[in-house]
Parts: structure tokens; sequence; C-alpha cells
């Protein structure tokens, strides 16, 4: 019973969390985090590398100072000053352990720096394949709204009863047209056009033979059928009945 109500408590505040969960924003928000991690992780790299500076010249003084006690053993002993060099060597023995023990924070350092800086250029190698990822998530999201707003147009379009009308006046119309169609076809066909053809052609044979008469007359040609231009109803002035 227990686990039963756990899990719908799950099940419930999960679809609540996700219901107000908006990915694009998230995706930007995660962006901006990614990219306020950088300026953190150079200062942490910032100061492991100080550290590193530091024990340089620590092992530095150390390495200086150890040379300066040699040096000064060195002299007590040929002075036959064995007491001065005896105190020599026991600050000598306290300043080796402190250089070894510098150097070897100063190895660790300089491992730490190195595995700072490899993590700075797996990190950023990273957060640029997330971002890139995020930015085309980002984009196929746009594309998505862009998509549902077309969808909700069609849908539209069907829910008022757009397409429906649309289709019926293109119908109506498309029906009309046709008919006109029809009536222009019955209208020409009721009309004799052949006999319009042969009158037009006997009146273009009719011109063609008074021209011709004309040109005889004139003198221009000869009359092939003998007839005379005084017994055509014309007079062009240019000859005299006999």
């Amino acid at each position: 019973m227990w686990k039963r109500f756990v899990r719908a408590v799950k099940s419930l505040f999960g679809g609540l969390i996700s219901s107000i969960e908006d990915p694009k924003l998230i995706l930007e928000q995660n962006i901006r985090e990614m990219n306020d991690q950088i300026p953190k992780m150079n200062e942490n790299i910032a100061t492991v590398k100080a550290n590193v500076t530091l024990l340089e010249k620590e092992l530095k003084r150390y390495r200086a100072e150890y040379q300066d006690l040699v040096s000064k053993m060195k002299a007590a002993i040929n002075a036959g000053r064995d007491d001065i060099a005896q105190n020599y060597a026991l600050r000598l023995e306290s300043i080796k352990d402190h250089m070894m023990q510098t150097k070897s924070q100063h190895e660790t350092a300089k491992t730490a720096y190195q595995k700072a800086l490899e993590v700075k250029k797996v990190f950023m190698k990273q957060r640029q394949k997330k971002i890139n990822d995020a930015k085309e998530a980002l984009r196929q999201h746009e594309r998505a709204k862009w998509q549902a707003k077309i969808a909700d147009t069609m849908e539209s379009f069907e829910v008022a009863g757009i397409d429906a009308t649309h289709d019926e006046m293109i119908n109506r119309i498309n029906e009309e047209t046709a008919k006109n169609e029809a009536r222009m076809e019955m209208a020409l066909d009721s009309v004799d056009t052949d006999s319009m053809k042969i009158e037009e052609e006997a009146e273009k044979i009719r011109a063609a033979e008074l021209v011709n008469k004309f040109k005889v007359d004139m003198g221009m040609m000869e009359d092939p059928l003998g007839t005379e231009l005084d017994d055509i109803d014309l007079d062009v002035g240019t000859k005299e009945k006999s």
C-alpha cells in the first residue's frame, strides 16, 4: 500500500513538473550556466598555478640556503671549528628535510595544474558540443512551433467550414462557366457559317472580275471572255462609247 502511495505521489508531482517545464527556457539556462562555469574554472586554475609558483620560489630559497649552509660548514671544518660545523650540520639537515617536502609538494602542484588544464580542455569541448546540440534543438523547437501554427490554421478552416464553402463556390463557378460555354457552342451551331463563307468567297470573286474588266478597258490586259466594260454599269472615264 505504501509503495502504491509513493508511486502515485511521484507520478502526480512528476506530471506537475513536466507541465511547468519549458524545454526552451531550460536549454537556454543550461547554456548560461555552462558559460558561467568558465570564469570559475579559470579562477581555480589560476589558484593552482599560483601555488606552483609559490612552491617554486620556496624551493629555490631552500636550495640557496642549503648551498650557503654547505659552504659555511665546510669553512668551519677547514677552520677546525667542529662545534660550529655541527650547528650548521643540524640546520642543514632541517633545511634538507624542508626542501624535500617542498619539492614533493611542488611536483604534486604541477601535476594538479596539468590535470586542471586537461579538465578545462575536456569541459570546453563538451560545452561546445552541448551548446551546438541545444541550439539545434531550439531551432527544431521553433520549427515545431511554426508547424503547430500552420496545423492550427488548417484545423480552424475545417472547424469554421471554410473548406466546404470554398470548394462549393469553386464548383458553382465551374458549373456556370461550363453552362456558358455550352450555350456559346449551341449559338455558334445555330448560325449557317458555311453560307456566310460562300457569300464571302463570291464577293471576293466578283470584286476580282470587276478589277480585271477595268484593266481590259484601260488596255492593260485582254478580255478573256470578250465582254465589254460598257455592259457594266460603271464609268471610269478612260474609254468613250462608239
